[in-house]
């Protein structure tokens, strides 16, 4: 299931991240690694706003949609 689904105040591990080399690299740059976890802060028309690793981040839909958890 994706990120994008998951409930807001839910914290949730990571199982994969999917889609290209850079996005990969790109989110692993964030914080989002397999087996690490999660919040989801907020939601608004798609977009997140989620804790990782003490941080706040805000991830488009179609990120949230490359994160497995």
């Amino acid at each position: 299931m994706p990120l994008s689904m998951a409930r807001e105040g839910q914290e949730i591990q990571i199982k994969k991240i999917a889609g290209k080399e850079e996005v990969q690299h790109f989110l692993k740059n964030l914080g989002f690694v397999s087996g690490g976890f999660v919040t989801v802060l907020s939601e608004t028309a798609g977009n997140l706003i989620v804790k990782v690793k003490d941080s706040r981040v805000a991830i488009s839909k179609e990120m949230a949609n490359k994160i497995l958890i």
